[in-house]
């Protein structure tokens, strides 16, 4: 494996521990820490399987999708994801989907699921915006996770006990329902009106019920640069003054900015309101742009 392909997760990690010490976790590694156990939700960016019992015949249940690890396991990676890098420096097993009957959790769960939004299937239908992929939601996930927790505690009673250790992680979420919008021709400024405050709605909402639910430390990632990625620059090709210096789509990329500025408003307001949770922002983008700044010192 490249030092490439190390390096983003490694970067997100060292975020993650950074933000944790500052808020009173005394971390050299995730390890001190002492998470008991992680519990995931999101899209593509963190799916360990659920996708592929969904659907079996999905591009990412087959080579070369997991040729680095030797085996296709339903992540839409060649290998590891980064939820996977953080379980490990936590010192604990790879989260195991949701969906798979054959899964353990004894150390958390994986609720992803790949091209997952946040807004319902309904409001998309509502705003003429089709899926090709799934036909769950961010909503269905709480869901998944009220009921597995309801096998051994009381969300009433010792949840919050239980889950003193436990990492939630919310997200990334909220970049398909983008994607649906652009690839249907719905332009960045209608999407901004119409879409991000009912976005940022859910996922606030999302996040309360895990803090209900008996959540004490959650850690909530932004967006990335979706405007480096091939699907948007295939379909959104233009004359060279829509790119930045990197070959990048800029007003893609300074909307998902956009998304991520106003998140962590949303995250001022829910830490307000729960005083007693540590609320993280992950700064997933950050992590990216040092990686893109430092690509001649990375291989």
């Amino acid at each position: 494996m490249s030092s490439l392909q190390l390096v983003f997760p490694l970067v997100l990690i060292f975020n993650l521990i950074f933000i944790i010490q500052h808020y009173s976790c005394d971390a050299q590694d995730l390890k001190r820490c002492r998470f008991d156990a992680i519990y995931q939700l999101g899209d593509s960016i963190s799916d360990t399987g659920n996708s592929i019992v969904e659907i079996p015949q999905a591009y990412h249940a087959r080579f070369p999708y997991g040729q680095t690890i030797n085996k296709a396991t339903g992540r839409p990676s060649d290998g590891l994801l980064m939820i996977d890098y953080i379980a490990q420096s936590a010192g604990l097993p790879l989260l195991e989907p949701y969906e798979n009957p054959n899964s353990s959790f004894s150390h958390g769960v994986d609720f992803s699921v790949a091209g997952v939004t946040a807004s319902t299937v309904k409001t998309l239908i509502k705003w003429h915006i089709p899926l090709p992929y799934s036909n769950n939601s961010l909503s269905v996930q709480v869901k998944w996770l009220k009921k597995h927790l309801s096998t051994f505690c009381n969300v009433k009673k010792d949840c919050h006990t239980k889950l003193k250790s436990a990492l939630f992680m919310v997200g990334t979420i909220g970049a398909n329902d983008y994607d649906f919008a652009f690839f249907q021709g719905k332009s960045i400024e209608d999407v901004k009106k119409v879409m991000v405050p009912r976005v940022m709605q859910t996922i606030k909402t999302a996040i309360q019920k895990v803090i209900d639910y008996g959540a004490f430390r959650v850690v909530v990632p932004g967006i990335f640069q979706l405007g480096c990625t091939p699907s948007l620059l295939t379909a959104f090709s233009s004359n060279n003054s829509v790119y930045d210096a990197r070959g990048c789509l800029k007003d893609y990329n300074d909307f998902f900015m956009y998304h991520n500025n106003h998140l962590q408003v949303a995250l001022q307001k829910i830490r307000k309101k729960n005083p007693h949770v540590r609320i993280i922002y992950g700064d997933i983008y950050g992590a990216l742009q040092w990686v893109l700044d430092n690509l001649s010192n990375l291989g």
